[in-house]
């Protein structure tokens, strides 16, 4: 067979182009400093294309803080099923920031995206907001499976949770500024001499 009789993939929709490209680019180099032509030439798309998917810019935003509140839940799942234990369930989540932080990142990693799109954005901005449901999320995860750990004392465990997770928040910080996983990883080493000495 020859080249030119090999089937041609079909092209993705210029929806999943757009995201793509637009989270390429606002994690590289911010939300502000990343202007529509810029987007519509890395997705490889006419400027059209972007509005006949999203009504604005802030619109494609959204849609980027979802997509990376997803993508962080995909791999928080992927390594709940293999934990075994409620210690096991509570580093699961450190390993899901792991994971998001050894993505091969084009322009090399930067903390986390949610975060950092969120310093750019003006008090009460509905993705701020976004931004904060997905952290208070991740802390009610932490929360439950810390509820786990210690089983009828709910404040507790509470009060546990709010530590994971500012350790966690830190050390993801750091992380981003730094450039390296190493911070996570010991944030997930104390996290994991904390919950064997309860």
């Amino acid at each position: 067979m020859s080249a030119s009789n090999l089937p041609v993939p079909p092209r993705r929709p210029a929806r999943e182009l757009l995201l793509d490209a637009a989270a390429r680019l606002f994690y590289a180099q911010g939300v502000a400093a990343t202007g529509i032509d810029a987007i519509t030439a890395e997705a490889g798309v006419a400027k059209k294309s972007l509005y006949n998917n999203f009504a604005s810019k802030a619109e494609l935003v959204a849609a980027y803080l979802e997509a990376r509140h997803e993508e962080w839940l995909g791999l928080y799942r992927s390594r709940l099923e293999a934990a075994k234990s409620p210690l096991e369930r509570v580093l699961a989540i450190f390993d899901a920031y792991l994971d998001h932080a050894s993505f091969a990142y084009e322009h090399g990693f930067r903390g986390c995206g949610l975060l950092n799109a969120a310093a750019e954005m003006p008090a009460g901005d509905a993705g701020r907001l976004a931004v904060r449901h997905h952290k208070e999320e991740v802390e009610g995860l932490l929360a439950a499976h810390a509820a786990e750990l210690l089983p009828g004392e709910g404040e507790r465990a509470a009060g546990l949770a709010r530590h994971l997770s500012f350790l966690l928040e830190g050390a993801m910080a750091r992380a981003g500024l730094e450039g390296r996983d190493d911070r996570l990883r010991d944030a997930r080493a104390i996290a994991a001499r904390m919950l064997e000495d309860l």
